[in-house]
């Protein structure tokens, strides 16, 4: 999650980043919106010459609410093909680093290959850890690790500079921006004023459905077809916008292609 975050975005994120208890939460939320317009309607029943009113005003609202979820499963998708795409610029980069340190003098280009096999390794755990404190401690390692990186490839070129021994330079540039860039991917998510709209607006069209159903028992069975597809739906827009606790995740398949050419003895990185 990000640490900029505000106290209001931080609690909608944190809420629509568990997606059963979203779930949950949503259906309760739009069952009580139902059963509170059927509640109206028995209270004050729909006169014969405002049924046809009645009905456009509640097309309308549906028509809004379906659009509004369409536009926000849109920018989550969005997000979530940015994550991907992102995850293999930063597989590329570091593969491409990895031949490009070839051209630096022996001793920083075996040390940078033994770095960058131990830096995919945390970049691969980044997105597969859940747990906040063990995510710290990637990160943590992750920034010594591109500390030295930097240093050892920064050392290199200065020990023997040319054009050959700068494109080593650029490539490592690439491999810390690609970082910045997948974090920044991850800490941008659908902003909560626009899942307080939805939610307003998901609340309404269910009071509608449930003022619009006859007050027979039988036809208030249907009430909580509408609320289940709702909070499906904003379940589905959640689930896609967590990248970290859904079920649809951004797997690291090119990492883990990149990780497997890599040699494998650990370095420590000196603070």
């Amino acid at each position: 999650m990000n640490p900029f975050l505000n106290n209001q975005e931080a609690s909608v994120q944190r809420l629509v980043s568990h997606p059963i208890t979203f779930l949950v939460l949503s259906l309760v939320f739009m069952s009580v919106a139902a059963f509170l317009g059927a509640k109206l309607r028995r209270a004050r029943p729909l006169v014969d010459d405002m049924r046809d009113d009645f009905g456009v005003v509640q097309s309308a609202a549906l028509t809004l609410l379906a659009l509004v979820i369409g536009f926000s499963l849109s920018m989550a998708v969005g997000r979530y093909d940015q994550r991907k795409n992102l995850e293999e610029e930063e597989a590329n980069a570091i593969g491409t680093e990895l031949l490009r340190a070839q051209m630096l003098p022996p001793a920083q280009a075996s040390t940078i290959r033994m770095l960058l096999a131990e830096y995919t390794t945390q970049r691969i755990k980044f997105y597969e850890v859940r747990d906040g404190e063990e995510l710290q401690q990637v990160s943590n390692r992750t920034a010594q690790l591109q500390d030295r990186l930097w240093s050892e490839a920064r050392a290199g070129a200065s020990a023997q500079p040319s054009p050959l021994t700068a494109l080593a330079i650029t490539g490592m540039n690439d491999v810390i921006n690609t970082q910045g860039y997948t974090q920044a991917a991850w800490w941008n998510h659908i902003p909560a004023s626009s899942w307080a709209l939805m939610a307003i607006i998901g609340f309404l069209c269910n009071v509608l459905i449930g003022y619009g159903t006859k007050s027979k028992a039988p036809a208030q069975k249907f009430l909580l077809i509408m609320p289940f597809i709702v909070s499906i739906s904003f379940t589905l827009i959640a689930d896609i916008d967590s990248p970290r606790n859904g079920l649809i995740k951004v797997k690291p398949q090119n990492l883990l292609a990149t990780a497997s050419a890599m040699p494998r003895q650990p370095v420590n990185v000196r603070n």
